[in-house]
């Protein structure tokens, strides 16, 4: 489950569900239970039924009636008195914490034409 669209599509999830909620508030509003019981129903039937790798699935629910929502949860811009999103555009580029993480990577995508399954490179240490 995503509030966060790009960030889900930049890490390429094997499946997931997209609502347009603020962050935090995945499966609705506190207290909302029925909403909550709808959004978890079709959550785990679009788990269940996703069959192409990276599928992102948008659920049909809305936050409010309108999307002035999202200005209330933008940070302020200083210097104009609005509101202003200045997140970081997000990169399909690999990014690593480490140097070694890199070099995992890039080894498993030579070895076994998979950067992404450093698991497998553990795998064989392991044998």
């Amino acid at each position: 489950m995503s509030s966060a669209y790009s960030i889900t599509r930049s890490v390429n999830t094997p499946r997931a569900v997209y609502l347009d909620f603020p962050l935090g508030h995945t499966a609705g509003r506190a207290g909302d239970k029925a909403l909550q019981r709808k959004v978890m129903i079709d959550t785990l039937s679009a788990l269940d039924t996703i069959q192409v790798p990276g599928t992102i699935r948008t659920l049909p629910y809305r936050w409010a009636d309108t999307d002035e929502w999202k200005d209330k949860v933008m940070r302020p811009n200083s210097e104009k008195g609005q509101h202003a999103d200045d997140r970081v555009e997000r990169s399909p580029d690999p990014q690593y914490q480490l140097e070694d993480d890199r070099q995992a990577a890039e080894l498993n995508l030579a070895k076994n034409g998979c950067s992404d399954c450093i698991w497998l490179a553990e795998q064989d240490m392991a044998r």
